[in-house]
């Protein structure tokens, strides 16, 4: 036997029949996808009540906030955002560079060691 939390009451159930005739499709859900989150999301920003998400649920109450406002976090870095922003530009044109640097140096190594292999030399001390 064992107990589990029901809504906002404690109720105990035996495993099998806990499974096998659950009161609602959302109590059986063990990991929610980010879309069902999101329709989630959406009923509490269109105003409906936590208290009663969480029921219908069967989600605690912190989580359907902690939903909330990661959402709202996310919308307001997606709208910060700007198009054209010339500071960004700069910064993927001194990535371009130092990768263009990077393999130069690396082809430069590699036809050093063609030229003159470093195996077998003494140190210059």
């Amino acid at each position: 036997m064992r107990v589990k939390l029901v809504g906002l009451r404690w109720a105990r159930c035996n495993e099998r029949s806990a499974t096998a005739s659950a009161p609602s499709a959302a109590a059986e859900v063990k990991r929610w996808s980010s879309g069902r989150k999101k329709q989630v999301v959406l009923r509490l920003l269109r105003g409906e009540s936590v208290d009663a998400l969480s029921r219908e649920l069967a989600v605690p109450i912190y989580r359907l906030e902690q939903w909330r406002d990661r959402a709202l976090a996310g919308i307001d870095a997606a709208l910060k955002e700007r198009a054209n922003d010339p500071v960004e530009k700069q910064l993927d044109e001194a990535n371009r560079r130092i990768g263009e640097l990077v393999m130069e140096v690396e082809i430069l190594r590699k036809e050093r060691e063609v030229r003159r292999p470093l195996v077998g030399r003494r140190s210059s001390r």
